[in-house]
């Protein structure tokens, strides 16, 4: 169903400009609500298109154990990037103006949530009954602009690094929306709902969040913090302001040997990874030592070789899933990772080392 030549879509912008825009910050910090509201506004005030992409309401629950351990990141990665895949082919579908088709290599739970999630927003119908694993477009979709909001936690830059990606690849705008909720606050919200997160889960998202960086990464300057739940009309203008000039500003396409750089990227990321590995292990080493030294217990060493090993197994894992320093640092020196590691692993120690005193 593709748009007639040269229409023209309410709100000033043309049938043709399309956006992604990434909502994120804590569990509990009214994202979810910020969305739909955000979505109604510019459907009756701009005469947009909006898809509202809410993480939790697409991708199946994965259980989180009593103690607040989190799922391996691998786990999640693999669920977004799925996500991502099935949001790619109902853009290819809106670009090129033909029907949206399932693919075959689909998880139908996640599938079926997603084609759920935009029949109830009117982007899509289903096909003849002969063909249901086929979906038309929506005539607001490919007439209006359109704008898809993605409504998840995000709190690694590397997580939003790939919706920018998609952006990228097919010339759409970008755009970051993040809300800064008190800590407190959220843990208040999280534990008046049915289904709460462990109040540890949000604690350490909390200690790893990193937040959009515009002045470090030039792919982050479309990007606005709003703070929550104060969300004023001012802050309305100024989210209609950041959402235009991403229309219109789409992120350009440049393929200046792309594929080279990203396998220099990876060979230098495990190269990184693995002296990451050998550094934290010796840091691990010589803490013990001192600790013996201090004479501190037994039962205390023991109880502190586990936690400082655990730190170094999250950190690797984390550096592993490139959520943090690999996917953005340009040097190889490893002083800044070293010394994050380190400043953790002192608060590690001193509670065990103040035991003796």
């Amino acid at each position: 169903m593709k748009p007639a030549a040269g229409a023209q879509a309410p709100g000033g912008a043309g049938p043709r400009e399309r956006g992604l825009c990434v909502l994120c910050g804590l569990p509990a910090a009214g994202k979810s609500t910020f969305a739909r509201a955000l979505g109604r506004r510019l459907r009756q005030e701009r005469g947009w298109a909006v898809g509202v992409l809410s993480y939790d309401d697409v991708l199946p629950d994965v259980p989180v154990d009593p103690e607040g351990a989190r799922p391996p990141p691998s786990q999640w990665k693999m669920l977004r990037q799925e996500l991502l895949k099935y949001l790619e082919c109902f853009l290819t579908a809106v670009i090129n103006g033909c029907q949206m088709s399932a693919p075959p290599d689909r998880t139908e739970a996640i599938w079926e949530n997603f084609i759920t999630c935009l029949k109830d927003q009117d982007l899509i119908f289903s096909s003849a009954q002969d063909a249901p694993s086929h979906y038309l477009l929506a005539k607001t979709a490919v007439s209006r602009p359109l704008f898809l909001v993605l409504d998840d936690n995000f709190y690694y830059q590397s997580m939003r690094y790939e919706v920018f990606q998609l952006a990228r690849k097919y010339s759409l705008g970008f755009c970051q929306l993040f809300l800064d909720c008190p800590l407190e606050t959220c843990l208040q919200r999280n534990g008046q709902r049915s289904q709460a997160l462990p109040p540890e889960v949000i604690y350490t998202m909390g200690r790893k969040v990193e937040r959009p960086n515009p002045e470090k990464n030039a792919w982050e300057h479309n990007s606005l913090t709003i703070q929550s739940p104060a969300c004023s009309s001012e802050t309305s203008l100024e989210v209609t302001d950041l959402l235009l000039t991403a229309l219109e500003n789409p992120v350009k396409n440049v393929e200046d040997n792309m594929e080279q750089k990203e396998m220099d990227r990876i060979i230098c990321s495990t190269n990184i990874l693995h002296k990451t590995d050998q550094t934290l292990r010796r840091i691990v080493s010589q803490t013990m030592k001192e600790a013996k030294d201090e004479q501190v217990l037994p039962n205390n060493l023991k109880l502190l070789a586990e936690e400082l090993n655990k730190l170094k197994a999250e950190f690797l894992e984390d550096l592993r899933q490139g959520n943090k320093y690999l996917c953005f640092q340009q040097t190889t020196d490893l002083s800044d990772v070293t010394s994050f590691f380190c400043n953790e692993k002192d608060n590690i120690v001193q509670k065990y080392f103040s035991k003796q005193h």
